[in-house]
């Protein structure tokens, strides 16, 4: 028998022989994974279905709650206000990050741990406490109001409760999903490219420019996207720091459940945010692939 003649049936063999490794091993995968799909089943899954039910059935089955969630400019403004302030979010995020990442992974030694410690305390500690600490500062009888009135300002203007105060908190709040983003893509680039690129003559802004900045983009995607996903479902700071014109989506919901009982009506504003949100991740994934969010 020759070599041509027995690979056939070689690897038939040894297809056999995997099946029951494979086997083995679907079994012992899905049962470590069952827990975690039974949860997330039960306290995910379900809750959202029942939202969608509730839209459509609240308070008769109808699209009554959807025509007029798309047929009033008020809804209208909310959800452009929303984006809006997620794109202002995300752009300041990344023109405050992307150099912050850049010292830590370049600089490293000292500077670079404490930076990442500020970084990573800042990530660990609650919306909540960070988003009041926001409401000190800037509240009447805080330093900022303080200074403003040392100054000469007569009278002190009023910082929390608009726009302004919205973003600040916010950008607070989300700056470290985009610096560690960007920085885990910035750790992967090998330093021997720059040197590559210095021992050919460019310059340390054209090596940066032709060589560091396309391999750190990923990174620079993967923190735009994430940042601009939970700005579009954020609730807390906008609703503690903001004022009537800066409501977004999420704070109107809020306001239908807690308020008004309006279930339907909320339950169909909530479907909206999540289809929105589901198709920024469908381009998401059909650009860059959802795996790599993480880094």
């Amino acid at each position: 028998m020759n070599a041509t003649s027995a690979r056939p049936a070689d690897i038939a063999a040894g297809r056999k022989a995997s099946r029951p490794w494979r086997s083995r091993a679907n079994i012992s995968a899905w049962t470590l994974s069952a827990p975690a799909v039974l949860f997330i089943a039960v306290l995910f899954v379900y809750p959202l279905l029942d939202v969608a039910v509730i839209s459509f059935t609240d308070p008769t089955l109808s699209l009554v709650n959807y025509r007029e969630f798309f047929s009033s400019p008020l809804y209208a403004r909310v959800l452009g206000n929303t984006f809006w302030f997620a794109f202002v979010v995300t752009l300041i995020c990344l023109l405050l990050g992307y150099p912050l990442a850049y010292v830590i992974v370049r600089y490293g030694g000292t500077l670079g741990f404490a930076l990442l410690l500020v970084v990573a305390m800042s990530f660990w500690t609650s919306f909540l406490v960070r988003t009041y600490s926001w409401l000190v500062i800037l509240g009447s009888k805080g330093p900022v109001t303080k200074l403003l009135d040392w100054v000469g300002f007569d009278p002190v203007p009023q910082i929390p409760f608009n726009s302004f105060a919205t973003t600040l908190g916010m950008v607070h709040i989300l700056i470290p999903y985009m610096i560690l983003s960007i920085y885990a893509a910035m750790q992967k680039i090998d330093p021997n490219h720059l040197r590559a690129a210095a021992s050919l003559g460019a310059t340390p802004f054209q090596g940066f420019r032709t060589v560091f900045l396309p391999l750190s983009l990923p990174g620079v995607v993967n923190g735009c996207t994430l940042v601009f996903i939970i700005c579009l479902g954020f609730y807390v700071t906008p609703v503690l720091l903001g004022g009537p014109r800066d409501q977004m989506i999420a704070g109107l919901i809020g306001e239908q459940i807690e308020e008004l009982l309006e279930w339907g009506f909320a339950s169909a504003m909530a479907v909206v945010l999540l289809a929105t949100t589901m198709a920024l991740l469908a381009v998401y994934n059909r650009l860059v692939g959802l795996d790599k969010l993480w880094g």
